[in-house]
């Protein structure tokens, strides 16, 4: 298993390029160096699911989960977004940081319902829109979609407040559902409407896995 520690990992990613001109109808917001750091090291030390494996990465943004999943010893990182500024920052940061094995596709992740895709990565991660304001029920169309391309699992940040309802989907869809973390996610003022610097956010940090 490559070794990292988790403060290594960390400062590597404070030094990610983030959205240029974040963009409010896609709820860009960058996840935060810290957060990202401890999820990729949580998946790659207590589930072994990044080293050698196919990683999809849906709404990667500037990248920096598909850059620490490479960090950590993935086999391939393949990142999709909508936005073509968004991928040209995250591949300028996979060049700064010299990680081979991460590929972006510039898609919607409502057009990725494909045979190809279906199943095609052993593991996806993700910080999906929270879909409470701009893209209502985004957060689900994403964790839907993951569980499509995911053969063993899917990684995802979502609003504590949206546990019951992501709980009974989880049910429904008939995917286990371990929350792993609760965290607090320090959203830094990015949009002329932000009135305050910071805003703290309940996060659940989640697992879902199929039932054999």
């Amino acid at each position: 298993m490559k070794r990292l520690r988790l403060k290594e990992l960390e400062s590597n990613l404070q030094q990610v390029d983030d959205f240029a001109r974040p963009k409010v109808h896609l709820e860009q917001y960058a996840t935060r160096p810290h957060i990202a750091a401890c999820m990729l090291h949580t998946i790659h030390t207590r589930y072994d699911d990044l080293e050698g494996k196919l990683v999809g990465d849906l709404g990667c943004g500037c990248g920096v989960l598909s850059i620490g999943a490479a960090m950590l010893g993935a086999g391939l990182c393949v990142g999709f977004d909508v936005d073509e500024e968004a991928l040209e920052t995250c591949l300028h940061n996979v060049d700064e940081f010299d990680v081979g094995v991460v590929d972006v596709v510039q898609s919607d992740v409502c057009a990725l319902h494909q045979p190809r895709w279906r199943k095609a990565f052993h593991t996806v991660v993700m910080n999906p829109p929270f879909g409470t304001k701009q893209n209502k029920g985004m957060d689900m169309v994403f964790l839907q979609t993951g569980l499509e391309l995911a053969n063993t699992s899917v990684y995802s940040l979502h609003k504590t407040a949206t546990r019951q309802h992501i709980r009974k989907k989880a049910e429904e869809w008939k995917v286990n559902m371990e929350v792993i973390a609760e965290l607090r996610y320090d959203l830094p003022a990015s949009y002329k409407f932000h009135k305050k610097n910071s805003v703290d956010i309940e996060v659940d940090f989640i697992r879902f896995s199929f039932k054999s």
